[in-house]
């Protein structure tokens, strides 16, 4: 898998935005702060080869919606595989800027976590605005964004849409990785 997330990478840098999957102390990190028992909705932009997927899955109640949302057509479709018998969980090869287009889609009303593994750092900024106003809109009021990035680039424009959050590292990852856990709710 290593070798074909490389391909994807090398022919959509701007999209793929590293050389390796992401680890399971990233993915394991990533989705601490998910309240499980009570999640309704949650929806991951970019999910690659699937490691925060496989995570969610394992962890969520049989009753959780999962919306997965990639743009990569290769990854789409190995994880689309992977998630096939998989009740209340939908794959879409698709932008994350479109969002509230899925959602009503699937008749989903309620977000109460956002995953995402999208580059904002090499993303143009268009895009990267659209996706975190967009990602504000969705989520319910009580709800997080969880996103991980390779730089602290992007924090400031992180704090425009979602001026509260908090930032932690993951070491055990290559390359390591910043976690930033967003709420919508500012109190």
């Amino acid at each position: 898998m290593n070798l074909a997330f490389m391909y994807q990478y090398f022919h959509q840098p701007r999209t793929v935005g590293a050389l390796l999957p992401s680890s399971k102390h990233l993915a394991k990190k990533m989705i601490k702060g998910i309240d499980f028992e009570h999640a309704a909705c949650i929806v991951e932009y970019g999910p690659g080869t699937g490691a925060f997927t496989r995570e969610l899955i394992r962890r969520r109640s049989a009753c959780t919606t999962l919306l997965l949302i990639e743009y990569n057509r290769h990854f789409y479709e190995k994880v689309k595989e992977q998630v096939r018998n998989e009740k209340n969980v939908y794959m879409i090869n698709g932008s994350a800027e479109n969002v509230q287009k899925y959602l009503i889609q699937y008749g989903i009303t309620k977000i109460d976590y956002v995953l995402s593994g999208l580059p904002f750092a090499s993303l143009p900024s268009e895009v990267s605005d659209c996706i975190l106003q967009n990602t504000r809109s969705v989520l319910a009021d009580e709800g997080k964004f969880i996103t991980f990035q390779y730089t602290n680039l992007k924090k400031e424009l992180i704090r425009t849409f979602f001026p509260k959050f908090k930032v932690e590292k993951e070491w055990r990852n290559v390359p390591p990785a910043y976690i930033f856990t967003c709420e919508k709710n500012e109190i």
